[in-house]
Order: C-alpha cells, then sequence, then structure tokens
C-alpha cells in the first residue's frame, strides 16, 4: 500500500471529513477525494460510508483505521525519541493527571518549569480516565494510584489524604466545628460518589453521610469543591496539598482524614532516555521535596 495514500486515510478517518482532513493536509478536498477513491480501488474493497453530514468508516475502514492508528503512534513516538537525541530540552511533552492535582498542585508550579526550559511546550490533559501511555496518549502521567499497565516507569512521589476544610470568613459567620456530630449543622461541599475519584475520598464522604447531613453541594472534581469552600457555601472535602497555596483555608476535625492515597509519576519503558521526561520529573521531585517541607514547618510552628 502507498505510504502517503494511508497518511490521507488516516487524516479522513480521523476528521470524518474530506475538508477537514484536507485542511489539516494542506490539500484540496478534490486531491483528498482522489487518494482516497485510489486507495479503495487499490484494496477493492469501500472504505468509507458517505452520507450528509460526513463520512462513517466501513467494516474494513475500522480495521485499517486500527492499523493507521498504531502505525501513527509508533512514528510518534519514534520521532520523540529522535528529537530527544538532542541536548537541549525542547518540544511537546504530554502530560495527563486528574482535574483536580492538575488545576490546584501542579500548573500554579510549572512558571518555575518554564523559567528553566523555556522551549518545553507542556500539553496538560486533565482527565480523570487513566490514559493508555504504552500507546502514546501521553507521554508522562502523574495518577493517584499505581498504574497497572505493562512496560511502564513508575515513581512513588508522596502520598495524599482528604480532610475537612472551611474558609475563614465561613467560620467567622457560622462559628466552628469541634465535634463531628456538629457537621449535620453545615453544608457539605465534596464529589459526587457517583463521580470517578479515588476510593479513599469516597469512604471518607460515605462516612460523613451517616451523620444526616441535609444540605449537600456536590462537585465532579476537587477543583468545583474548592471555589465553593473559598466562596463560604460551608465545609468541603478536600486532599491535604491544597494547603499549600490556600493559606485562608482552616482544616476542620483534625483527626478525621481518609485512608493514604498515594501519588505515581510514569512514563513509557522506551521514553527512559527521553530529556523531556527526566526535565518534568526532576521538577515535580523538587516541588514534592518543597511540599514536603512546608508541611514539616507547618507542624512545627
Amino acid at each position: 500500500m502507498d505510504w502517503d495514500k494511508l497518511r490521507i486515510f488516516h487524516a479522513v478517518a480521523d476528521a470524518g471529513s474530506l475538508t477537514h482532513a484536507g485542511d489539516v493536509l494542506h490539500l484540496s478536498q478534490s486531491a483528498v477525494s482522489r487518494q482516497i477513491r485510489a486507495l479503495e480501488e487499490s484494496l477493492n474493497t469501500t472504505l468509507f460510508h458517505r452520507h450528509a453530514r460526513g463520512l462513517i468508516l466501513t467494516e474494513q475502514g475500522e480495521l485499517l483505521f486500527d492499523a493507521t492508528k498504531s502505525m501513527n503512534k509508533r512514528l510518534e513516538a519514534a520521532s520523540a525519541r529522535i528529537k530527544d537525541s538532542e541536548e537541549e530540552v525542547f518540544g511537546e511533552l504530554r502530560v495527563t493527571t486528574t482535574t483536580g492535582f492538575g488545576t490546584l498542585w501542579l500548573a500554579p508550579r510549572l512558571p518555575k518549569l518554564y523559567e528553566q526550559y523555556p522551549d518545553l511546550k507542556i500539553d496538560l490533559m486533565l482527565e480523570e480516565r487513566v490514559l493508555d501511555l504504552p500507546m502514546r496518549e501521553a507521554d508522562v502521567a502523574i495518577r493517584m494510584k499505581e498504574p497497572s499497565q505493562a512496560d511502564l516507569i513508575r515513581k512513588r512521589l508522596m502520598s495524599v489524604r482528604m480532610r475537612l476544610y472551611a474558609s475563614r470568613p465561613y467560620l467567622e459567620m457560622n462559628g466552628g466545628i469541634t465535634d463531628i456530630e456538629e457537621i449535620a449543622n453545615h453544608r457539605l461541599i465534596c464529589q459526587s460518589l457517583n463521580s470517578i475519584q479515588v476510593a479513599a475520598g469516597a469512604t471518607l464522604v460515605q462516612h460523613l453521610m451517616t451523620y444526616d447531613i441535609p444540605n449537600l453541594f456536590t462537585v465532579n472534581n476537587y477543583f468545583g469543591v474548592l471555589q465553593g469552600v473559598l466562596n463560604n457555601i460551608g465545609v468541603g472535602v478536600l486532599p491535604d496539598y491544597v494547603t499549600d497555596d490556600f493559606p485562608d483555608l482552616v482544616r476542620i476535625l483534625p483527626d478525621l482524614e481518609s485512608g493514604e492515597v498515594p501519588v505515581f509519576l510514569a512514563y513509557p519503558e522506551e521514553l527512559r532516555q527521553s530529556k523531556r521526561i527526566s526535565a518534568f520529573r526532576d521538577f515535580v521531585q523538587d516541588e514534592i521535596i518543597t511540599h514536603r517541607r512546608k508541611i514539616r514547618e507547618a507542624a512545627t510552628a
């Protein structure tokens, strides 16, 4: 099969439209259409069903698209390794982590990374879904559990616990909480139990719900929970790493917390020599060390 025709087929299948694929490939719609027809003739099969709203892959087209997706990811991996043979740290690094950790802990610290590596381009993908690193859906992941995929290099970064927090203005208006029974007098802000979340967080919320809390404000990520707490809506269940950057948060019921949640950094074995991965890994580890030192200092104070 002609490699160039396969490249054009992949773009059309990915876009679902001759016009959009042409825009990506910088080709006219008619040129793209001719290449697809030629490929179909060489294979003696139909790859797309045409309809008014675009193109749908046939069964044979799906088989070919699976092959071209695999080829494309392998080419991306090869390209990344070639680029990483250079001495300088530059280019795109696709990082995936959860919405909460990405927005509340990682993103605020990235300016330090950019100061050191101004030519590095971070594509931050915030997903509760675990992306497939060996299939190059991302280059590096920070997850709230140990990855189960094979052929990954993984490093445990730290542990997180979910705790109860309220804002100082909220406590001034509504009074402090000294006993867990008093939680029933406040609105609880938390992730919905139907949301994808770490089991330890869900277990803590389930425990709190046994105290007949009459009023809930639920959000599907911790960024939203934090906004509710900062805007004095109620008492929130939040990961303990938020205290670094939001000093006005007051911990409620210090003896109450979730089980331990391990935080892992992982990347594919094939990117072991990647200078971009190494730069990002070292940056995160340095920030974790700083984070731990702040926690120790706060505990001592």
